[in-house]
């Protein structure tokens, strides 16, 4: 029976020397031994087996108590290899790929659960075992032992499970005199990397990990949103055009698990017969131009999905009356049609008008109105959560890095500060739109403030590229020119500003002298300004 033990000396040379030749005068046969030195201690485990008799591991101690140094000994159920071993085992038995290393004669050092599952074998039984002996039909993983390496190539293996088609990954083991001394192979399922990519690219597939922000507010949303999300109750997104109203909508369809798909329709991009058509589908021969056997509509392409209804407030009011009653009774009929069907889908909503003041002017139901409004959701504007402007910033570059197959740029500190200092009427979307901008325009790894171009700022001249210098015009008094020139300058920093004491401290005047200045020139401002 094997004993373990954990001696620990005061370090001196022939410290092993002496226990060994100790053990083999008790009868014993090392089966392992390691050391490790910790300051002026040696820390020796040991693990000894007799063949012609039992023993107790504290009769072994006593017998070893009288060598030179040795200040204490126990007895152990595992030496610290055994344990890296086992910690390792688990490791790679709960990956997904298939991972098989052998030493440099061939032998299986290493297979995990994934791969003992698809060659049919079993994992103690594979271990230690000559590759070649296993019946592969692939065993290329030695070649790795002649120095030949590969990375995600595609190979099919046939095993007596079934077909198994995977990406293969190779490489050589080099002790540390770059000695060949084995090979490891590591492979994945050709079906969970496409898995993997859909995940990425299909936009269904949006959860609320891929919501970027770390303002309080934002996370107070999400946090309520994902209570929400497993109800059937129906929901209706609030917030400006551009904060991710759709984003939010996906994410809340993820965290569902409903079986079904998620389908958007645009209320505002659609004429009252097409959004009505679209809705509730329609019977053959309901209308001139229409498919011969009908359409189904979206509440029923849906079953049991969502049906995300964007820019509700722009719904024609007939329109309302019909989504009412879908609401109401969980059944649509379609144009044409008398039958009801039945309807299963969950519906969101989203609007970036003012509903209530809609329902006082009479442009939207106020029945319908409390109908959506069961669980609302208000989504702050980029311009309430300056904090999160550098994150998405740096979200939305290496996105596009990814995409492009790029690295991904970072943004100078000065075009940070441009970034901040922006009103964003736009939100996350213009945001989006300036750092594409951006990153394509830029050259260097580091974009600047002049690749900065907000939406105001692009006119007839190449982005990126300073303005052209005012030219003298011949005829022209120098105050008439200088009188445009200062017009332009006010028009420039009115549109960048958020306020007129703002532009006014940009350009070093006072609040008086702003205010006079426009009035002068009889500017124009082409968006709301406080004057302060």
């Amino acid at each position: 029976m094997p004993i373990k033990l954990h001696l620990v000396f005061r370090d001196r040379v022939g410290i092993v020397a002496d226990l060994s030749r100790r053990i083999a005068d008790r009868m014993f046969n090392i089966v392992s031994m390691e050391v490790d030195r910790v300051d002026d201690l040696a820390h020796v485990y040991v693990e000894v087996e007799n063949r012609e008799a039992d023993a107790a591991p504290t009769d072994l101690a006593q017998s070893l108590a009288d060598i030179p140094g040795l200040t204490s000994s126990r007895p152990i159920d595992t030496l610290p290899q055994e344990e890296q071993a086992r910690r390792l085992r688990v490791v790679l038995d709960n990956i997904a790929d298939w991972v098989i290393a052998v030493d440099a004669a061939g032998r299986v050092t290493t297979m995990n659960a994934v791969a003992c599952e698809i060659l049919g074998l079993e994992q103690d039984e594979a271990l230690g075992s000559d590759l070649r002996e296993l019946g592969l039909s692939d065993a290329s993983i030695l070649e790795g032992l002649q120095g030949r390496e590969w990375a995600d190539v595609k190979k099919t293996l046939v095993t007596p499970s079934g077909r198994f088609q995977y990406f293969a990954t190779c490489r050589p083991i080099r002790d540390g005199d770059g000695h060949i001394i084995g090979a490891v192979e590591i492979a994945r399922d050709m079906q969970e990397i496409r898995m993997l990519a859909r995940s990425i690219s299909e936009p269904s597939q949006i959860s609320f990990s891929d919501i970027v922000g770390q303002d309080q507010a934002i996370n107070n949303l999400i946090g309520y949103a994902q209570l929400i999300a497993a109800t059937d109750s129906i929901v209706c997104i609030r917030g400006a055009s551009g904060t991710g109203k759709e984003l939010f909508a996906r994410a809340m369809h993820t965290a569902s698990r409903r079986p079904g798909p998620f389908v958007p329709i645009n209320c505002a991009a659609l004429p009252e017969h097409l959004l009505e058509s679209e809705l509730f589908g329609y019977v053959g021969g309901a209308f001139t131009g229409g498919l011969k056997d009908g359409k189904a509509g979206l509440f029923e392409v849906a079953g049991e999905g969502t049906v995300f209804l964007d820019e509700i407030g722009d719904m024609p009011l007939s329109s309302q009356a019909k989504l009412l009653r879908v609401m109401q009774d969980h059944c649509v009929r379609r144009i044409g049609g008398s039958r009801e069907i039945p309807i299963r889908a969950r519906i969101i909503t989203a609007t970036n008008r003012n509903l209530e003041k809609m329902v006082e002017d009479g442009s939207f139901r106020q029945d319908l109105y409390y109908r959506i409004n069961v669980l609302p959701i208000h989504i702050p504007p980029l311009q309430e959560r300056p904090g999160d402007i550098g994150l998405l910033a740096e979200h939305f570059l290496f996105t596009l890095a990814s995409r492009m197959g790029r690295p991904a740029k970072a943004i100078a500190p000065e075009g940070l500060a441009k970034l901040r200092a922006h009103h964003w009427p736009g939100n996350v979307r213009e945001l989006k739109n300036v750092m594409d901008r951006a990153a394509i325009l830029c050259p260097d790894d580091v974009i600047g403030e002049r690749f900065v171009i907000l939406a105001h700022e692009l006119g007839d001249r190449v982005p990126g590229q300073a303005a052209p210098a005012v030219r003298p015009e011949p005829g022209q008094a120098l105050k008439t020119q200088l009188d445009r020139l200062e017009k332009d300058i006010l028009e420039s920093a009115l549109k960048r500003a958020r306020s007129v004491r703002q532009a006014a401290k940009v350009l070093g005047l006072s609040h008086t002298a702003m205010l006079n200045k426009i009035r002068k020139h009889a500017l124009r401002v082409t968006r709301p300004l406080r004057i302060e």
